[in-house]
Formats: structure tokens, sequence, C-alpha cells
């Protein structure tokens, strides 16, 4: 051992043979930049603007916590509405399953003349059914698609001249008991110009099998979810920022009708080009709360049905981000930073089993050779990233438990995560079929239970 002058010891040497404290490779991991960058990824993974909205939903249901909507006055408005102001149109193409059932529903909630149909192509007996359950019924041939069949069917029945409100309703879609006596007291403000609807999975007729009872479940949990988290937020009057009134059940005044473009060629779907019209011509306002203006939907079944019908919807959804990319600035903004976050959150959470694997196959034996899970994680920040997915996916389950007090939610949560996996990399290739599809609206409706 090397020593300085007058016998002392050189540091350097101290230095060298000091022994490493048990913790000093844990300690040195978890300070390394990649695992602060893994932290910020995860923040980012769970969502900043998703905080934001949940926290804004938080205020407002506190805020509104001891509103009565059957309460809410109706001086604001110099007439109120009643269900006969209210016009039901339902666009239906091959609905002979569950046609009945739909315009039974919307008879219980204004007076039957005022439920309208458009069979659109359909080849089967959805005219017939419709006429015989007392609904007007116009016949639309060729296909023109769900837009197109809307389109048509207003000016057909001059709906606009005839009724305030038009409710769009799917063919497969069954209103809950309080929908309109909940939904249009929202109409009380003038500035309120459309009324999205609460959507909910419709648990009768059941699913066929333990893959559609899957299926379904995962599509109600999201229902709840994004619907109480996001969407209560984003329809604050301060914000108006609500990203899509569905097609599946929502009101709109029908003074608005003329300023939409409903059938915007280019597009699959309508709905979410109709919301975004009513953000960029400044029509008014897009009134929704969770608690109200529930409508229960037949989700699809069936993987096959499945996967149609999220491409389906995602190509929508990005077609309509293209066609209004200019948008007025705070809408604009906002929905930015919700379209940031689901690319990224899509991208992270389609590519986490990808870099678990890679993790595992270039360091098998060191991730067996680690002390601890926290090392391990330390060493294979993917490890992290799928361990956050999991932990995030069940505080999304355990919350809509909370607010459903559906119990199949806790009893799928293991597998729910891969449908969100299956969600993610759907919406990744919607936005790359965006970039050089587009679609007439004609349609192909799902298999109906």
């Amino acid at each position: 051992m090397r020593t300085h002058r007058h016998g002392e010891k050189s540091p350097i040497s101290e230095v060298q043979i000091r022994p490493e404290k048990p913790t000093a490779r844990y300690t040195s991991a978890v300070s390394n930049p990649a695992i602060l960058l893994v932290a910020l990824v995860v923040f980012l993974f769970v969502g900043a603007n998703a905080s934001f909205w949940t926290t804004v939903s938080a205020v407002r249901a506190l805020r509104e916590r001891r509103l009565r909507l059957h309460e809410v006055p109706q001086t604001l408005t110099s007439t109120a509405l009643r269900p006969r102001d209210v016009a039901i149109l339902i666009a239906a193409h091959d609905e002979e399953r569950g046609i009945q059932r739909t315009v039974r529903s919307a008879g219980q909630h204004v007076p039957r003349s005022n439920v309208f149909v458009a069979s659109d192509g359909s080849h089967d007996s959805t005219a017939a059914i419709a006429r015989a359950e007392g609904a007007n019924v116009v016949d639309i041939s060729p296909n023109r698609g769900k837009a197109g069949a809307l389109e048509h069917a207003i000016r057909w029945f001059r709906l606009a001249d005839r009724f305030e409100v038009v409710m769009l309703l799917d063919a497969d879609t069954v209103l809950g008991p309080d929908y309109l006596d909940s939904a249009l007291p929202l109409f009380a403000d003038e500035r309120v110009v459309a009324v999205a609807g609460t959507a909910r999975t419709a648990l009768f007729p059941g699913p066929t099998s333990r893959l559609g009872d899957l299926l379904i479940t995962h599509r109600d949990r999201m229902y709840v979810v994004m619907q109480y988290l996001l969407k209560f937020g984003q329809a604050a009057s301060f914000a108006n920022a609500v990203m899509i009134v569905p097609g599946f059940a929502s009101l709109y005044r029908t003074r608005i009708l003329a300023e939409l473009d409903i059938a915007a060629p280019g597009l699959v779907i309508e709905d979410f080009n109709m919301t975004f019209e009513v953000h960029a011509k400044r029509l008014g306002r897009i009134a929704f709360d969770p608690r109200v203006a529930t409508a229960y939907t037949q989700d699809p079944d069936t993987l096959r049905s499945y996967i149609a019908q999220v491409r389906r919807w995602n190509l929508g959804f990005w077609q309509t981000l293209r066609r209004h990319s200019r948008m007025q600035p705070r809408f604009g903004t906002l929905a930015a930073a919700s379209v940031v976050e689901i690319t990224i959150s899509s991208l992270l959470i389609a590519l986490a089993p990808l870099l678990v694997l890679a993790s595992f196959t270039v360091g098998l034996p060191e991730v067996v050779a680690c002390p601890s899970l926290e090392e391990a994680a330390a060493r294979f920040p993917a490890l992290l990233l799928l361990a956050a997915f999991f932990a995030a996916d069940l505080a999304l389950t355990l919350v809509a438990l909370c607010i459903s007090r559906r119990l199949a939610f806790l009893r799928w949560a293991p597998l729910l995560p891969v449908l969100r996996w299956l969600d993610a990399l759907l919406c990744l290739q919607a936005a790359l079929l965006s970039l050089r599809r587009s679609g007439d609206g004609r349609w192909r409706s799902p298999v109906r239970r």
C-alpha cells in the first residue's frame, strides 16, 4: 500500500479499499437520469391532461352536489320545453332484431307521432316493423350511410320546422326511464344547443360468451371512467370542451341543424364532426352530466365486431381532426392537449409488451440475479412502465366500481388491461389510416343479440 511522507496512507488507496454499501447500486440506479425520464413518462402515461379534467370534474360535482336537475328554474328561458317539442329520429340499417324495442322505448318519452325512422337501404323487415309500431318511416335507397340518412330524414320530415329539439337515437339503444325529464331542463340555458347523452352498456340481452362478457364489461367501464372523470369536467361552462356528442342518443336544438354539415364528405362517422362543427362555428354550449340523460346501447360481444367498431370510431375521430385542423383558439387548445395525451398514452401502452420482452431477452440473467423487485425495476425501466400501467388500470377499475357498483369490473380486472392494449393499437392504426383513407359513411351493423 502506498503511503505519503510521514507514513500517511494515500486517500486514493483508502477509497479503493472502502467496502461498497449494499444499497449503492440501487441508489445509483434510482438516481440515473434514465429512471427519472421513465418517471416523467409514467406521469405522462397517467396523463396531466386527464388529471386536469378529473380535478375539474370533482370541483364541478362538489359545487353542484345540492342541485337537483329537475328543479332547475325554467325562468331562464321564455318557453319550457316539453316532450311534444321533441322529435326522435332513428337511423337504421338492417335492424329488424332491435328496432321494435327502440321504437317502443322512444314512444314512452314522446308521442308516437314524434318518432321517425330512416330505414337506410335495409334488406330486412326494419321499415315494416317500425311502421307497425306507429313510427313515421322513410325508406332510403340506395344506402347513404348513417349521416346521409339523418340529413335526408331531417329534410324529408321537415323536423327543423316542426320541432324545437331533435334526438338522434341509434336503432340498438333504449332510453332510460327519466331521459327526457332529466335532459330537457338543461336547455333552460338558451346558450345550450346540444345535450350529450350518457352512455351505458345494455346488459339485456346478455352476451353470448365469456369473451363477450369481458368485452362489454370493458366497454361499460370505459364509459363510466371517461364520462365521470373527463367529459363531466369538459362540459363545465367555463370550458365548453366536450369533444363528442355521441350519436347513439343525444339532443340538438333544431335551429342549429342548418348550420351543421351532417353528411360531410370523407368521414366514416358523423358525431365527432357534428360536435366539432358546433365549436368551430361558435353555435353555443354543449351540456353534459353523467347523472342524467342515460341510455343503454348494445355493444359488440364478439371480437370481430368489437375491433370493427373501435377501428371505425377511431378513424372517424382522426378524420375529423384533419377536417377541423383550424379551430377556435380555446377549444382548439384544449382539444390539442387531449390529442397529445391520447397519442402518447396509446404509444406507451402499445409498446409496453415489446419493451418488457426486450428487457427480459437482453438481460434475463441480471433480472434473475437482482436481490429485490425494486432493483430489478431500477435496472429495467420497462418493468416499471408495465407495473405503472397495471396499477393505473386497476385504479380506473376501482373508480368505476365505486361509481357504478358493478362487480363484473372487479371480476375481469386482470384481463381488462389487455383490451386497453388492443384499443391503443386500433387507435394508432386508425391515425395512420386517416392519412390516406376517406369514407362515405355507409355502414354494416354489428351482429345484434
